[in-house]
């Protein structure tokens, strides 16, 4: 079993997502696909008038602040322009793709945020509105229905949050979550660059393996947000995922590289590398 992480950056798009139907056409075993949708998301909020709100925690995170009307426009990009061109470009590839959001069936069940503080263009804030929040719960139920009758599920946040009220939730930790629920062999990250990279703004300092039995070393050798991914594969490797491989989403037959070895592959300690 895999699971595929899409990510929603603009340098994929639409045009990337053909890549990705040929070779998903092509595998043979259960797949689960998660996708992001932030370009989308951006742009459409601009369009409606309410231009991407950014706050800095006092640790230097950087979040979007999500209002209800804001939520509106998540939910009008991630789970309908962005599944659903994901979905019939798989379906047209062959790939028996269905559409869904972490809320249907209680897939994903989460916390809202109830106060959200920082800085906001240099000046420090205090925002009751978010709806923003953290995952809290998978439950894989509908998810392993779709797979057992021959079903691709094709997920994206928001979760479902306390009285019914959907929230942002992180992409990332999604299907990092779903990987280990569902004792996934492998979970990919799919992004706009070619792999983890020891300089974020120079993609010859790719790192191509991390051993997850050395998590010190491995972490050294992170930097600035690099360290969170690092730290949550080496997350996942310890809850049983068999590895992780972050991977350029912008190339042809991105899942096929993967596997064959192009990215950053976190393995289990003492795992042989396939070659």
């Amino acid at each position: 079993m895999l699971v595929v992480k899409i990510g929603g950056g603009a340098a994929i798009g639409e045009g990337g997502y053909t890549n990705f139907a040929q070779d998903l056409a092509e595998v043979t075993e259960p797949v689960v696909v998660v996708h992001g949708g932030n370009a989308e998301f951006s742009q459409l909020s601009r369009q409606l008038g309410m231009p991407p709100r950014m706050i800095t925690s006092s640790s230097g995170r950087v979040t979007r602040y999500t209002d209800a009307a804001t939520m509106d426009a998540m939910l009008m990009a991630y789970c309908g322009k962005v599944n659903k061109r994901l979905v019939a470009t798989l379906r047209a590839a062959g790939v028996n793709a269905v559409g869904l959001s972490a809320i249907d069936g209680g897939i994903g069940v989460g916390r809202r945020k109830p106060v959200l503080r920082g800085s906001e263009d240099g000046k420090q804030k205090i925002l009751r509105d978010d709806h923003a929040g953290t995952l809290e719960a998978v439950d894989p139920s509908l998810i392993q229905l779709l797979l057992d009758n021959g079903y691709l599920p094709v997920l994206t946040p928001p979760a479902l949050g306390e009285e019914g009220v959907p929230i942002n939730v992180d992409g990332d930790k999604l299907a990092l979550a779903l990987a280990t629920v569902l004792g996934a062999d492998g979970l990919l990250f799919f992004s706009d660059t070619p792999g983890l990279l020891r300089d974020r703004d120079d993609e010859t300092t790719l790192i191509a393996e991390i051993d997850a039995g050395s998590p010190e070393s491995a972490l050294a050798a992170a930097g600035g947000r690099m360290v969170v991914k690092v730290e949550a594969a080496l997350g996942a490797i310890g809850r049983g995922v068999g590895r992780v491989i972050f991977a350029d989403g912008r190339i042809d037959h991105p899942i096929r590289a993967a596997l064959n070895g192009q990215g950053t592959t976190v393995r289990r300690a003492g795992a042989v590398a396939a070659r």
